[in-house]
Order: structure tokens, then C-alpha cells, then sequence
């Protein structure tokens, strides 16, 4: 028996803290990939089924489609920055969120009114409870992120926005959003990542992503490696889809760092809060643009110059109207939680410098250790890092060799299957010093403290999910 039931006693007026907790409490009660992953759940005919039911919401509103292995969160923060800046209304549909689910479905820089988030949640749920069980397509089970993804077409189409930006949940051609038919697409580098579900090449995980190519839509494609590039056109070429390449379309790229000694006295590692600015300065050349791009990136890192060209050419091909000017302030306000965090608790009595960054393959936790000794090169740095049980623990262990002066492993809280003893074989086989503790939250009370007390800069990676937990501990201080 499937129970679309869910919560009962749904009523209006709900504040939004209320009515979005009352979502995520029902929610809740389906089936969620992101924390219980499984093999062979994946379709698109019960979106499809659900989005017909309430009206196709996802086509009332233009979109913007962004897929790829890593940076479509960030890209997707990026497109919808400079579209509000250009002076557009806009919805911002992300994944995962770390603390508040607002991260998800929301706008380019904030949450919508409480109003609009509780006509969606009755909407949603109530919409979902009148449906018979009987007509669910093969008697399936609803999911998580299905309606996850159906609340943020309805809140977009309650909002009326001028424009939705879509980032892809998990691949492509059978992810939830998948049912829109956008204005464009944009897809960032492919590497192997989910290989259990979307193929064990990068080939094969390329052909997956592309599933959002639609018939005649352009799309913007990042630098790829040959084979990859290859499937991508070879798709675009079937779907009569105008494909164009980053790195055809940028003549110049390149960027700079702004290193922390500017913002920091090294024997206190205090922040100067007033100057405090982490960025970095980006350049981008293109016969796109009417003169070269230059602004400054809040998520700083070297992938994020790629993203940041994918974001402004995805935008300037679908709107060449926008001006170099719209497009360089629109960047320079794109931030994203979790994604090279920097926040600084001194009043807290914590620790006087933390990066937050959700990277969990070896590629994105290499670009976090460039990022990270760019900045911070000549300070005294601590990890905390968890990892989940699919993990490469083993070579992404080596990438923290030689770097801290502390290291803390533990779990990435109590939602995600870890492998303690394989991190821990892990970091052994690396020769790393380390200390393992399976209480992820005395490890992160300890982790904090620590830093503090040298002091050190304390670098959390590995898990959106511990750093989620990290946030919990540190609003408890406030």
C-alpha cells in the first residue's frame, strides 16, 4: 500500500517557518535517495503524471537547465544572480541544502514570502492526497526529491518569476526536473561520480547528463576531455540542438587571489572584520561579450573561472541584451552555502577562521586544497573531515598530506552511511597523522575548540552533511 496521505491538518495562515517545516516533516515520510540511495529508482513518468495533474507548473515559467558532474550548483547561483541583477525576478532550484530548505527553493539571493511558500505547501499537499493510490504509474511509491522538485515548479508558478534556474539533482535524463522543456541548457565538466547509477565511464555518465538536451534547445557545454566532448555533440547533433563549448567560445581566461595575510594578523589569526573580503579577481575574454568580463568571484577556487564563463555565455546566448556591466555585478554577488564558506566566529569564542566546503570527490576536494592553500599558505591549518561510505577515502586522504597540523576523522553525522575503519585505513596508508572519533559531534566540539586554542584555521570538508553539523553546533554558540 503507498501512503500519499502523508501529514494530516494542513491549514492556512502557516508563517513560513511553519509551513516549510510542515513540508519537510511530510516529506519526510517518502522514500529519499539523497540520504538512503538505491539502485534502479530512477523514471520519469511519475513526474510526468504529477506535473500534468497540477496544471504543468514547470512550463509557466522560462527556464534555465543546468546539469554536469560538479559546479552546476554553482553555475546555477551564478545564472540567477545576473539575471536578477539585470533586473529579473527569479527562482533558484539547488540541491542539497545544509541547515534551512529555503537553500533549495528560493531566490537568486534569499527566500520568497512566507505567503508564497504557504500557498505552495497547501497546494503541494493538498493537491498530492486527493490523487488515488490507484493511479500512480506502475504502483510506485512517490519520492523525496519528486516532490521536492513539484513544489519548487508550484512555488515558481505561485511566485510568478520571470525566470526558473534548474540545477539537475542526480544525472540527467531520468532526473526529476528533466521534465522541463527549457529555453537553454548548461552542462559543467563530467567526471566519474554515482558510477552505481549513471554508468562507470565518463562516457557513459556524459550520455546520462546529456539526457537533458532537448530538441532544438541550445546548450552551453564546458571544457571536456575528447570522448566526452564527442557523445555530447554526437546527442546535440541527434536532437538538432544548437551546442556550443566554453572553450570555443573564450578566447582568455585567468585569475588571482587575494591571500588572507591581507585580512589577517598571523599571530592571532584575527580577522580584520571590517576589510574582511575573501574573493578573487577573474578576467574573461569572448567575441560573446561586447568587451572582456572583469569582476570579482565570492566562491573563489580555479574551477570556479570555468563556472563563471559557463554562467555568463549560458545567460548572454538566451539574453545578449544583458549588458558586461549586469554580468560582472551578477557574479560578483553569486554565493552558495557550503561552497568555500569562509565564516569567522570570533565573538563566538570558537574558532577565529572556518571554511566551509562540501567537496566529496577527489577532483573537487583538490580544487578545495588549491583554494585553501592559496589563501591560507602561510598559516597554521586543522582538518575536520567525514566522508560517506562510497566515497574514495583513499585517494582523497592523500590530498591532505603535509598541509595540517591537526587532523579529526569522523562520521558525517547520523543520515549518511560512513566507513569509519576504511577512512581510518585510509589516512594510515597515507602515513597522516590523525584522530578518529565516531562521535561526530564531540569531534566537532573538539575540532572547534582546538582550533581556537592554537589558534589555526579550521578547513571542514568532505560531506555536506557534516557540515551541516558543524552549522547546528556553532548557531548553539550564538
Amino acid at each position: 500500500m503507498i501512503d500519499v496521505t502523508g501529514i494530516k491538518a494542513y491549514t492556512l495562515p502557516m508563517s513560513r517557518i511553519g509551513s516549510l517545516s510542515v513540508l519537510e516533516e511530510w516529506l519526510n515520510s517518502y522514500l529519499n535517495f539523497e540520504k538512503l540511495p538505491q539502485k534502479n529508482m530512477f523514471w520519469l513518468d511519475t513526474m510526468q503524471f504529477l506535473c500534468a495533474r497540477f496544471g504543468n507548473p514547470q512550463n509557466c515559467i522560462p527556464a534555465f537547465h543546468i546539469a554536469g558532474s560538479k559546479g552546476k550548483g554553482s553555475v546555477s547561483s551564478m545564472i540567477s544572480s545576473i539575471l536578477e541583477e539585470a533586473g529579473h525576478t527569479v527562482g533558484l532550484y539547488t540541491s542539497p541544502h545544509i541547515t534551512d530548505f529555503v537553500e533549495r527553493v528560493g531566490t537568486a539571493h534569499g527566500c520568497f514570502t512566507d505567503f508564497i511558500y504557504d500557498k505552495a505547501v497547501s497546494e503541494l499537499i493538498d493537491g498530492i492526497k486527493k490523487i488515488p493510490q490507484s493511479e500512480f504509474p506502475g504502483g510506485r511509491p512517490l519520492t523525496w526529491f519528486e516532490l521536492a522538485t513539484l513544489f519548487a515548479f508550484i512555488c515558481f508558478r505561485q511566485a510568478e518569476v520571470d525566470w526558473g534556474v534548474y540545477e539537475v539533482g542526480l544525472g540527467g535524463r531520468l532526473d526529476a526536473t528533466n521534465v522541463l522543456m527549457p529555453e537553454i541548457c548548461a552542462i559543467t565538466p563530467i567526471e566519474l561520480e554515482h558510477t552505481q547509477y549513471l554508468g562507470n565511464t565518463v562516457e557513459k555518465i556524459a550520455a546520462e547528463k546529456a539526457g537533458i538536451i532537448k530538441e532544438s534547445v541550445p546548450v552551453i557545454i564546458a571544457a571536456q576531455q575528447p570522448s566526452v566532448r564527442k557523445v555530447f555533440a554526437s546527442i546535440a547533433a541527434e536532437r538538432h540542438a544548437p551546442v556550443f563549448f566554453v572553450d570555443e567560445l573564450l578566447k582568455r581566461s585567468s585569475f588571482s587571489y587575494v591571500p588572507a595575510e591581507t585580512y589577517i594578523k598571523k599571530d592571532t589569526s584575527s580577522f580584520d572584520l571590517d576589510n574582511c573580503a575573501f574573493y578573487m579577481n577573474i578576467h574573461l575574454e569572448s567575441a560573446v561579450f561586447a568587451r572582456p568580463v572583469e569582476t570579482k568571484l565570492l566562491m573563489p577556487g580555479a574551477f570556479q573561472v570555468g563556472n563563471a564563463a559557463l554562467a555568463a555565455l549560458t545567460v548572454k546566448k538566451i539574453l545578449p541584451e544583458i549588458s558586461e556591466t549586469v554580468i560582472e555585478k551578477g557574479l560578483s554577488r553569486a554565493m552558495l552555502p557550503g561552497r568555500f564558506e569562509l565564516i569567522h566566529p570570533e565573538k563566538d569564542g570558537i574558532a577565529r577562521c572556518i571554511v566551509l566546503d562540501g567537496a566529496h570527490t577527489v577532483n573537487s576536494v583538490h580544487y578545495t586544497m588549491d583554494t585553501f592553500n592559496n589563501f591560507f599558505n602561510n598559516f597554521n591549518a586543522h582538518l575536520l573531515f567525514a566522508c560517506a561510505a562510497d566515497k574514495d577515502a583513499e585517494d582523497i586522504a592523500v590530498l591532505f598530506r603535509g598541509r595540517f597540523s591537526r587532523i579529526t576523522v569522523t562520521v558525517p553525522g547520523n543520515i549518511k552511511q560512513s566507513d569509519p575503519e576504511r577512512m581510518e585505513n585510509a589516512f594510515k596508508k597515507a602515513g597522516i597523522p590523525y584522530i578518529l572519533n565516531r562521535d561526530y559531534k564531540a569531534a566537532i566540539e573538539e575540532a572547534l575548540q582546538q582550533a581556537d586554542r592554537e589558534p589555526a584555521i579550521l578547513l571542514v570538508t568532505g560531506s555536506f552533511y557534516l557540515l551541516a553539523e558543524v552549522k547546528k553546533i556553532l548557531s548553539a554558540y550564538r
